[in-house]
């Protein structure tokens, strides 16, 4: 019963426009948050079927007491999901109306001439193009295993082995039990689309992460070296981490709390995020992953002091911050897919003060700027800004060069940054730009020295 309730908590909260469905989700206190995640997923996914079913069945007319949001969350489950799992009034309430429902979907198959249930779909509610021919890619944690050891364990499950792969367009021919070696990422196995390995025991163990490639990159071209110190300045959910952590080789000292401790300074890596549900969900994720060199921080990084002897060694920061999440092809449909110009204005406002903050830790050496978007505000636009701000101190790298798609023409030297889409690299849409210290000393920036400024909450401003 709570796991209906809370996705009906998510659905009316989408509704009202108080988030996107993966913050509403993190932050509804559930403790399966996948479970419920693809639970709302799948319901809004049939979201216009479920409306007339309800309607031609009269559902809510009959049952004045129960919400839209929690009829449609029990009817998806009833029809077209696993079954009912919750007991109660509500399980008894949907099975009494069972047969008026399954046969308002019967005449439905009828009115629409199809045969299966996913035929219902309205295309804009279907997984769309894009979203189907990504892959799924699963990074080897090599804190626990190694790239050959976990092909040979998918090779005993069944699956075919084809090696490594020469280009995108074998990655498109992926189908059945076949897989490869990713053709840029030497530690990612790419898997047909449609592979669910939720339930896979290296998944469970945490030997395998579920990664979309895009997601890999900022870590992997961060590239800090063993003994570095690192922030990862958005940590939460944590793959991003876990991923640092793997190319650190893990020489931390163990985490045993939240709190800043005694000795912190020989943390290899400090993650902060300022939702104390994220951080919990990103401990559990790092404890299954095996990571230990970390320090967590419930904290807002903008309130982080550059000049606190704990970052005092800090040489490389990933900063992957609140954004539009345009480029995600697996979003929900309550999930805002074309942001207002405000909206927009608000988030390059937030991102461009963030990367100046990030940019003035004193022995920083490499940052990475990464999103999930697909709007020049957000990307060119914002590492233009701060590079003017900073003058000669920081420039940009050509990171990457054989990765085919780059950034937009919006200033000299964007195509430095890197770019990636569904149709181009058969991965979600993200940007990713590289930046390194060009000279010590740096003046302080125009920003911090006009506002000084650091109140914006973490997150959404």
């Amino acid at each position: 019963m709570a796991l209906y309730s809370a996705a009906a908590a998510v659905l009316a909260g989408l509704e009202r426009g108080e988030g996107g469905l993966k913050r509403l989700v993190y932050n509804s206190g559930f403790p399966h948050v996948r479970q419920l995640y693809a639970l709302v997923s799948e319901t809004l996914r049939y979201a216009s079927v479920l409306e007339k079913l309800l309607d031609g069945a009269a559902l809510l007319q009959a049952e004045k007491k129960l919400a839209p949001q929690l009829a449609k969350v029990l009817v998806y489950d009833l029809l077209f999901g696993k079954g009912l799992k919750c007991g109660g009034r509500w399980k008894a309430l949907a099975r009494r109306h069972r047969a008026r429902l399954e046969a308002e979907l019967a005449r439905m198959k009828v009115r629409y001439k199809v045969s299966r249930n996913e035929d219902l779909l309205a295309p804009e509610k279907a997984v769309s193009a894009a979203a189907s021919q990504v892959p799924r890619y699963i990074r080897v944690n090599t804190l626990k295993t190694c790239v050959d050891d976990v092909i040979d364990f998918f090779k005993r499950q069944g699956f075919t082995y084809l090696g490594k792969a020469a280009s995108v367009e074998e990655l498109k021919s992926l189908s059945g039990k076949k897989f490869l070696l990713d053709l840029h990422l030497p530690e990612l196995l790419v898997f047909p689309s449609q592979t669910d390995l939720h339930d896979n025991l290296l998944y469970i163990s945490g030997h395998i992460i579920l990664q979309d490639k895009a997601s890999c990159l900022p870590a992997f071209l961060l590239g800090p070296v063993a003994g570095s110190h690192v922030i990862d300045a958005c940590a939460a959910p944590g793959n991003k981490t876990s991923h640092l952590a793997a190319i650190l080789k893990n020489k931390g000292w163990s985490v045993h709390s939240f709190s800043w401790v005694l000795g912190s300074a020989f943390r290899q890596i400090f993650a902060f995020d300022v939702d104390p549900k994220r951080v919990a969900t990103m401990n559990t994720l790092l404890t299954r992953a095996g990571v230990t060199g970390c320090q967590l921080a419930q904290q807002d990084f903008l309130t982080v002091d550059p000049r606190d002897p704990r970052y005092s060694r800090v040489t490389h920061i990933l900063l992957d911050p609140s954004c539009s999440g345009s480029g995600m092809v697996t979003r929900g449909p309550g999930e805002e897919a074309a942001p207002s110009a405000e909206r927009l204005q608000a988030l390059a406002g937030f991102q461009r003060r963030v990367l100046n903050h990030a940019l003035s830790f004193p022995a920083l050496q490499r940052l990475v700027y990464s999103t999930c978007s697909l709007h020049q505000e957000e990307n060119e636009d914002v590492v233009q800004a701060v590079l003017q701000e900073w003058g000669s101190a920081f420039r940009l790298v050509n990171a990457f060069p054989s990765w085919p798609c780059r950034g937009l023409a919006a200033f000299s030297g964007a195509e430095s940054c890197l770019r990636a889409s569904p149709a181009e690299t058969l991965t979600h849409g993200f940007f990713v730009a590289v930046l390194e210290r060009c000279q010590e000393g740096a003046a302080t920036p125009r920003w911090e020295r006009a506002v000084g400024d650091s109140s914006c909450f973490w997150g959404v401003p």
